[in-house]
């Protein structure tokens, strides 16, 4: 080590009444590496377990909703034609763009008129799209959005790795456009199918609100917390609040 920095780390260690010899040192710096590999490889084990919790959930929803993918297919057919599924750009963990998929609830030509309708945007953020009483919204897609139905294709985007089970939920391309660096964050882990505001409002939870939310779930990260999150999806669907 350099003298003259082992003598400005000796002031510092006096002013903290630390330990200042070489050999304190030493073993400070070790304990530090320690620590970050614990932490390390608490993470690492986190990620493993989120991911197999993911892929079985995820495989186990399919096969449940199979018939009612089938119901729903079927109506969105007989009302508005094909196609059934919306496949749509969106931006997943620190940046990556990935497909995003959908039953359509919208009418075909929806992404064109959405531009028409911008001056009747109801995010009093102004960032996300929403509006109660939007006209490009099928019969059937009321239906389905009310119960988070036209949802359950991304599924397959959580087998695949896009989303998980849980996280912030992924943002359109032009929607980051606009985030600052505080609302960035929310790109810091995998997004998921549900979160924070999804069972505490959704639609109805202002943006700057919804960031809010996710960077309490960022920081505070845990098996037992998705696990939680999860159980208290089922009666935030079966009441549809917020959902339009």
């Amino acid at each position: 080590m350099n003298e003259s920095v082992y003598q400005a780390r000796q002031e510092l260690f006096k002013t903290l009444d630390l330990p200042v010899s070489k050999a304190d040192v030493k073993r400070l710096r070790w304990q530090q590496r320690v620590r970050l590999l614990l932490w390390e490889g608490a993470l690492s084990s986190l990620l493993v377990i989120k991911r197999v919790i993911d892929i079985v959930g995820s495989l186990s929803a399919i096969l449940i909703f199979m018939p009612l993918f089938l119901m729903t297919a079927l109506c969105i057919v007989i009302e508005d034609g094909w196609p059934v599924f919306y496949m749509q750009s969106r931006v997943g963990m620190n940046g990556r763009v990935f497909n995003f998929y959908k039953f359509r609830s919208m009418r075909r030509d929806a992404d064109r008129i959405r531009e028409q309708l911008m001056n009747q945007n109801e995010s009093s953020d102004g960032v996300i799209f929403k509006m109660k009483q939007d006209p490009r919204v099928t019969r059937v897609g009321r239906f389905i959005r009310r119960f988070s139905i036209d949802e359950t294709p991304q599924f397959f985007n959580v087998l695949t790795g896009d989303l998980s089970l849980v996280g912030p939920r992924p943002p359109l391309p032009s929607e980051v456009a606009q985030y600052t660096l505080e609302d960035r964050k929310r790109l810091h882990v995998k997004p998921g199918l549900t979160c924070l505001w999804q069972i505490g409002g959704r639609s109805e939870i202002p943006f700057e609100q919804q960031v809010h939310l996710d960077l309490e779930y960022i920081n505070s990260r845990s098996i037992w917390n998705d696990i939680r999150i999860m159980l208290k999806t089922v009666p935030a669907v079966l009441l549809g609040r917020g959902a339009y």
